[in-house]
């Protein structure tokens, strides 16, 4: 599993709270400015468990599988996250329509299905129908 995250860090804004709104979605997460873009990565499905954790809290899974399914393309899956809506520590996808520009997030595994499972299951009335542990997904 191969995750990468990136946001443009703008003239306007801190890097500090830039920053926290990514690590409040992805705490374990170490990240570097690169250009004018933070950009952080990791092989360790743990960078997951916060996102893991928040699509549950908030009852988005079936949004978020939608997503992640539909922006799928071979073993890769992306989506963009409001960097305002996660500064707050909540999750809000976006097309990319933002004052501050998204949170680009990128998943990479040799199963991206289940790996997608893992994240945002399917549901039945809004309860997963089978949770997969992390230790599911090695590999």
């Amino acid at each position: 599993m191969k995750l990468r995250v990136e946001t443009e860090l703008r003239a306007t804004e801190s890097r500090e709270k830039v920053e926290a709104a990514v690590k409040n979605i992805f705490p374990k997460l170490a990240l570097e400015l690169t250009g004018q873009k933070l950009v952080g990565e990791s092989n360790d499905i743990a960078a997951l468990s916060r996102l893991h954790q928040l699509l549950r809290q908030q009852a988005i899974l079936d949004t978020a599988r939608s997503i992640m399914l539909a922006n799928r393309k071979g073993d890769t899956t992306n989506f963009m996250l409001n960097k305002q809506v996660a500064f707050a520590g909540k999750i809000s996808f976006t097309d990319g329509e933002s004052p501050l520009g998204p949170i680009i997030v990128t998943i990479e595994a040799p199963d991206i299905e289940r790996l997608i499972d893992y994240l945002a299951p399917r549901t039945r009335e809004g309860r997963p129908i089978m949770e997969l542990k992390s230790e599911d997904i090695q590999g």
